[in-house]
């Protein structure tokens, strides 16, 4: 399939895991790879995907600051001269605990990490989507209803509700706005940890029961791979969804969220 060719796609957490797999599954479908993250090894993506043959550029920024999204789509306009797709992938737990033992400052982190990135990179793409009538995925999550992450549970339950909001708000104007919600996910190890301090016996517990009650309450009573989860994403950047907007579309083997 060639569904991107010539498209000009942003693809924020693009270093790793989902991010990763959507860069290299687009570019292999003909997409001009845009690959945005904070790590520096976003740069070694590239290179392998240009020694593919692939076209792709690496930018840096802090998506949680709307000066860095603002940034990214202003370079990647300034490069290809439009942006076509728009992928908000950026975040993802970063503890996992009852919520009466998060600290206020755990919350606003869990929330900057996994709502604003797509907050900002929404807003800051849509001049230029106007412009080609341009699409955007978000990657939510059916933690939504989940244990052991309540704060990461309503910062996606944000994503949901503004992709739904926004897709109603620029229908008229010929821009697709859909997310997907992936359950858990079979990845390679992070080359950066979330949250990089070492866990107690507790701490490890309290994990286990979120990776139990994920299993448990999928149908298929396992994980999913990293390309049933991209699968998802790709239908809906592409043309075969051009009637389907303000979606949730949950990934996550029966689960629903």
């Amino acid at each position: 399939m060639n569904r991107f060719t010539d498209k000009v796609m942003v693809i924020t957490g693009a270093a790793q895991g989902i991010g990763q797999r959507v860069a290299e599954r687009a570019g292999a479908e003909g997409a001009r790879l845009v690959l945005v993250d904070r790590a520096d090894y976003v740069q070694e993506v590239v290179a392998e995907l240009e020694a593919q043959g692939m076209e792709a550029i690496a930018l840096q920024a802090d998506l949680e600051t709307w000066e860095g999204a603002e940034s990214v789509m202003t370079r990647a306009r300034e490069r290809f001269g439009r942006i076509d797709v728009v992928i908000n992938n950026v975040g993802g737990t970063i503890w996992a605990q009852p919520y009466e033992h998060y600290t206020p400052e755990q919350i606003e982190a869990e929330v900057r990490r996994s709502l604003f990135p797509t907050l900002w990179c929404c807003r800051a793409a849509l001049p230029h989507l106007l412009e080609s009538k341009g699409n955007i995925v978000n990657v939510s999550s059916v933690a939504t209803r989940g244990l052991m992450r309540v704060p990461y549970a309503a910062a996606k339950g944000g994503v949901n509700a503004m992709t739904v909001a926004l897709a109603f708000e620029y229908a008229e104007h010929g821009i697709r706005v859909n997310a997907t919600a992936p359950g858990g996910t079979e990845a390679p190890s992070r080359k950066t940890p979330r949250n990089a301090s070492e866990q107690t016996e507790q701490e490890k517990a309290w994990y286990q029961t979120l990776i139990d009650q994920t299993k448990a309450t999928s149908f298929m009573g396992r994980y999913g791979t990293l390309d049933e989860q991209v699968g998802p994403i790709l239908f809906l950047a592409s043309d075969d969804a051009s009637y389907v907007t303000g979606t949730v579309v949950p990934v996550a083997g029966g689960d629903l969220g």
